[in-house]
């Protein structure tokens, strides 16, 4: 009903634009995945002809990644994830909360593809990073440390000097 209301207004208003975005989280929070999905590319779409902000993009990417690897497509989802943390990093720097969040869920992502490898050295960077930024309690510092561990002790090339630094950390 919301959409309906807003949907006559030129593309180009907040109003419009902020209303494909809730009815793309609503679809989601819903269930409604491939609906999600469809609202979701159209949004990313949208923004990108009206020459978003780089950020305002990369926002729009990581809810699609969230979408693709709900729906098991996984290797779009992977890419996507890429995609937001690099440009997260170029943008707001390694120091940022955002690009801890987009290193973590990009670490998500290649856990979830058995790129064990590849998210242990990702997490290994960035635990010191979220430790000095938020501290060492903090929830999304313990998420990253959380992840690091998984991507040690998952591996089936895991070595016990693997499951003992897992158990450490």
């Amino acid at each position: 009903a919301c959409w309906k209301t807003y949907v006559g207004q030129p593309e180009a208003e907040w109003s419009r634009r902020e209303v494909i975005s809730t009815l793309g989280s609503g679809l989601y929070d819903a269930d409604n995945f491939e609906d999600a999905l469809s609202v979701r590319e159209a949004e990313l779409s949208m923004e990108r002809r009206l020459g978003a902000s780089e950020y305002a993009i990369l926002v729009v990417q990581g809810n699609l990644a969230s979408t693709y690897s709900t729906l098991g497509r996984d290797d779009q989802s992977l890419r996507m994830r890429r995609d937001v943390y690099v440009g997260t990093l170029r943008i707001m720097g390694e120091e940022h909360k955002n690009t801890l969040i987009s290193a973590n869920n990009y670490a998500a992502s290649l856990l979830k593809g058995e790129r064990f490898v590849e998210a242990k050295a990702l997490l290994r960077k960035m635990i010191p990073v979220a430790r000095r930024v938020l501290g060492k309690g903090n929830d999304l510092t313990l998420k990253i440390r959380s992840s690091y561990t998984r991507a040690l002790y998952w591996n089936d090339g895991a070595t016990l000097g693997d499951l003992r630094e897992a158990v450490a950390t």
